[in-house]
């Protein structure tokens, strides 16, 4: 017999908890019983069909402050026909990976009806998450209890977050691997540093080898990425007909592709949203940061002058005053720019989560790659001043990641420690027969900051890697640096992930997505900035002391071979291994056989169901 959504049980009292709720502490009590009957309701009637139940019982809440938390959860069966609706791919019995189908579970590796750990808990979480995301009004006006509080149909009545899945899994991978990719550079960079400092024609054997070396690690990624992916199952997982995501609003209105009903929005207005107030607005912000650039320059004027004058020690060190005060002025404007394009990111209402995300790395992207390196091109092409670019770059890196683990990990890490043993004796000095454990993780929990993605960790490695990338002739130690960073990074990032912030939804992913662009991107610029580096050095210009047009050329025609030798490596790579291209395309012809046969056996089933002409004839 076929199960339906129809026919499961949402009437369990006991169930184990996937998600956490809290509403608002003043919140009426005709609006709980409005949103448990949402969650509770089947889908048929526009309900989410998944368990419920408070936290804190009557009794308990009187005893304790009132707590409005709730957990949510769901049926095994319940689990497993979510895992059908979202395409979840597992792998099968003949080792291949498929689409899981609650019709031919028996056929997945792992499965039996009395195993619980078919389905991981990021699986379970992502399930539930898309769940809840995909509750809209119908034909509520209003949320109950809040006549202002208006509703249009097919308006998304959630918006949260969620637990560890592949999208982190992701990260942490492409940072260790990144880290163990730059220990080439470092251990090359090192005897440059040491030996041959002020000899940049001797560079050119170094900046090549990043060239070729920016180029390689990223295409191997791909192919590392693929078979990671594959393995998860999120590389087959079918994602071209997402939903829309929950902060999208519009009139609601019939999807021409799926045919399902959702709300529309004109692609018209989002566009005079981007033309005609993001793009003036993010022209501003950039036109703030060089005027802001030009300051540090006039005081690194000042700090010169200063040292020339008096040439004491201490004079000395306040040569690097300026550039330490422009880092940590950066990361701030930085991170203020960043809330920024995240509302007007949101404000233009793109319908798809990845045309948000990737609008909103485009805007944060711009700015901060103008934001951390005008800086060192002013310098370097304009000043020409090499001593001053590779004080600038040390000083900027350096301050950057010193200031990235400070913020991010190690502050909220102390206060979180300090907030974990006020719950701890709160939960210790309660008289109630409640479940402590649990209550007790759940308030802590609650009080951590919400994890925003892995957008500001991809964007710090992004910076990274164009530090190290874009002036490797001049200083060839930011390799190093940037390696023993991550060692750390790796260590503070779980730090952040495990005791600082809520656990994010597990998100599947197939690749880190823009981000590979942003990177094979930023080591083109690097060819051009190279080689416009080495060109511009004296043991350079020396061999050509009356003709600069023919240095020009030769630079240009190194720039472009090293481009051709780029994009021919990259052209050579596969993205994917020829084990995991086979797999697919057989799971593609495999897709399409049993297509034909289900047409075909519709064919077959409705000739049999057609009269025949005789006994049409006979009847008339």
């Amino acid at each position: 017999m076929k199960v339906t959504l129809s026919a499961l049980d949402t009437s369990e009292s006991s169930f184990t908890p996937l998600v956490v709720i809290e509403l608002a502490q003043d919140v009426k009590e005709e609006t709980k019983e409005w949103l448990k009957n949402r969650i509770i309701a089947r889908k048929k009637d526009g309900g989410a069909q998944l368990l419920f139940r408070p936290l804190l019982s009557k009794y308990e809440k009187e005893t304790l402050e009132n707590q409005n938390l709730y957990l949510i959860g769901a049926s095994k069966t319940r689990l497993l026909l979510g895992a059908e609706a979202v395409g979840l791919v597992k792998e099968c019995n003949d080792n291949t990976m498929r689409a899981f189908t609650y019709g031919t579970r028996q056929n997945f590796k792992g499965f039996h009806d009395n195993n619980d750990d078919f389905l991981t808990m990021a699986e379970c979480q992502f399930i539930i998450k898309h769940e809840l995301e995909n509750l809209r009004a119908r034909d509520e006006q209003m949320i109950p209890g809040y006549p202002q509080a208006k509703l249009y149909p097919g308006k998304s009545l959630y918006s949260i977050r969620g637990y560890f899945g592949e999208t982190i899994a992701l990260y942490f991978g492409f940072l260790e691997y990144f880290t163990f990719a730059l220990i080439p550079m470092a251990v090359i960079g090192l005897p440059y540093y040491l030996f041959v400092w002020e000899d940049y024609d001797k560079y050119v054997i170094f900046a090549s080898f990043n060239l070729i070396w920016s180029t390689v690690i990223l295409e191997v990624w791909k192919r590392g990425c693929a078979n990671m992916t594959y393995r998860w199952g999120t590389l087959v997982m079918k994602r071209q007909f997402e939903e829309p995501r929950p902060g999208f609003h519009g009139v609601l209105g019939i999807n021409a592709v799926t045919g399902r009903e959702e709300p529309l929005y004109s692609s018209y207005k989002r566009q005079l949203r981007i033309y005609l107030v993001s793009l003036p607005f993010v022209c501003l912000c950039l036109y703030f940061s060089l005027y802001v650039m030009m300051i540090y320059f006039d005081m690194e004027d000042w700090a010169l002058s200063l040292h020339e004058d008096s040439g004491s020690e201490w004079t000395s060190v306040l040569l690097y005053v300026p550039s330490i005060i422009y880092a940590i002025v950066i990361e701030i404007m930085n991170r203020l720019y960043r809330y920024a394009a995240e509302f007007l990111t949101s404000w233009e209402n793109h319908r798809l989560e990845s045309a948000y995300q990737n609008h909103l790395v485009l805007k944060v992207l711009v700015f901060n790659f103008l934001n951390c390196f005008a800086s060192l091109f002013y310098i370097a092409f304009v000043l020409k001043d090499m001593k001053l670019l590779r004080q600038s770059l040390a000083t900027l890196l350096i301050t950057s990641q010193i200031l990235n683990q400070i913020v991010e990990s190690l502050l909220p890490y102390w206060l979180q420690r300090k907030h974990g043993v006020r719950v701890k004796r709160r939960v210790q000095a309660l008289k109630a027969d409640i479940d402590a454990t649990l209550y007790e993780q759940v308030i802590l929990e609650k009080e951590m900051g919400t994890y925003l993605g892995t957008f500001d960790d991809y964007l710090e490695l992004f910076l990274q890697f164009g530090y190290v990338s874009l002036f490797s002739c001049v200083y060839p130690l930011a390799a190093a640096f940037a390696v023993l960073n991550n060692f750390t990074e790796v260590n503070s990032d779980a730090l952040k992930m495990c005791r600082v912030f809520k656990r994010p939804f597990a998100e599947p992913s197939a690749s880190i997505g823009v981000w590979q662009l942003a990177f094979e991107t930023m080591s083109v610029i690097s060819v051009v900035t190279n080689c416009a580096l080495i060109g511009m050095s004296p043991q350079v210009n020396a061999v050509f002391p009356e003709s600069k047009t023919d240095l020009i050329l030769i630079v240009v025609a190194v720039e472009h071979a090293l481009l051709a030798l780029k994009f021919i490596l990259a052209f050579a790579i596969p993205d994917k291994p020829r084990h995991i291209q086979i797999k697919l395309a057989r799971l593609e012809f495999e897709s399409l056989e049993a297509l034909k046969q289900q047409q075909t056996k519709l064919v077959t089933e409705n000739l049999k169901e057609e009269p025949q002409e005789g006994s049409k004839e006979k009847s008339a």
